[in-house]
């Protein structure tokens, strides 16, 4: 059985990841600083899944805060085997407003952990990177090994490609074998309330207005958080340096999304249409052929039936999860 941090582990993904390598019995050191990015109640209620568990500890940390960051790995009594690095600001829309905190945490609190790896020999480092590195110009499906990632639209997309490219950097100098996951728009019980599934499930619950960006026919490779875990966690193996794609294959218009919630929640969207955002893409589509190479990963959760798991989550957390904060209410 393996050691690993995994920093965010009260966020989104990284509290999945940190659930399923529990549950195959390894030891999970859990960092996060518990910020206000979207509201608190959100990391509290996944930290609470998995807190009691024998094998997890939990650090609350800044992986921006360099020394502090490093007097905590040498206070580590065991070899840690791998970081899986799933602490991050990821919000295109936001990082437009506030570019400084996505370069701090993004970028400087990367070269942070891997220094870590560096001082403390860990031998792995897991990199979650997104597929808004993409853009608007690479022809669709996205392929990681051919796609130009050098225009990126947000200050988000700009921050996670100097954090690939100090990976690569801290793979050619030290040895350090690296995995890159590029991510496809997560999505899943208690996600990010920032994100359109999210959004779209309270507001169409609650009666409130639904904020359409652009026309409702861009589309997204909308991937479930289970299946992004269960790729992450694959990913430990050793690799060499490699960036992979994980995403579902099966991008679906945003008014797709609407309608299917409209039909598990029972209500009707009360649509409200507005421009696009100029950080957000048309579509995006994930080529996963290199994962299933690789790693032997596939995705299982159709958008179906990951939207009926969102609601039902939803629908039991109702009393709170009505009140948490999405960036349009």
């Amino acid at each position: 059985m393996g050691t690993y941090v995994v920093t965010g582990a009260a966020g989104f993904i990284g509290w999945k990841v940190s659930e399923f390598l529990l549950a195959d019995g390894h030891t999970v050191i859990g960092i996060d600083n518990l910020n206000d990015a979207y509201d608190a109640r959100l990391k509290h209620w996944r930290l609470d899944q998995i807190k009691s568990h024998p094998n997890f500890s939990f650090y609350h940390q800044d992986i921006c805060a360099r020394q502090a960051l490093h007097d905590l790995f040498a206070r580590f009594a065991i070899q840690v085997d791998a970081i899986i690095n799933l602490a991050a600001r990821a919000n295109p829309r936001q990082s437009v407003e506030n570019p400084w905190v996505y370069v701090e945490t993004n970028i400087t609190g990367t070269l942070n952990l891997l220094e870590a790896c560096r001082q403390f020999g860990i031998a792995k480092f897991v990199l979650a990177s997104t597929s808004s590195l993409y853009g608007q110009d690479n022809p669709l499906p996205y392929n990681e090994d051919t796609a130009d990632t050098d225009r990126p639209l947000s200050s988000y997309a700009a921050s996670k490609k100097g954090a690939e490219a100090l990976c690569h950097t801290y793979h050619y100098l030290y040895g350090i074998d690296v995995t890159v996951f590029r991510y496809f728009t997560v999505y899943g019980p208690a996600g990010r309330p920032d994100m359109s599934l999210f959004r779209f499930t309270q507001w169409i619950s609650e009666g409130r207005p639904v904020a359409i960006y652009g026309d409702g026919r861009q589309s997204r490779d909308f991937t479930y958080v289970d299946d992004i875990a269960r790729g992450t966690i694959a990913g430990l193996k050793q690799l060499g340096y490699e960036v992979i794609n994980l995403g579902s294959d099966r991008p679906v218009a945003l008014m797709d999304t609407v309608r299917l919630l409209e039909e598990f929640t029972g209500e009707e969207a009360n649509l409200c249409f507005s421009a696009a955002h100029k950080a957000d893409v048309p579509a995006t589509w994930a080529n996963i052929e290199k994962a299933g190479r690789i790693l032997a990963w596939s995705p299982c959760m159709s958008i179906g039936q990951g939207l009926r798991e969102l609601v039902n989550w939803y629908r039991e957390n109702r009393g709170w999860a009505s009140e948490v904060l999405t960036s349009d209410s």
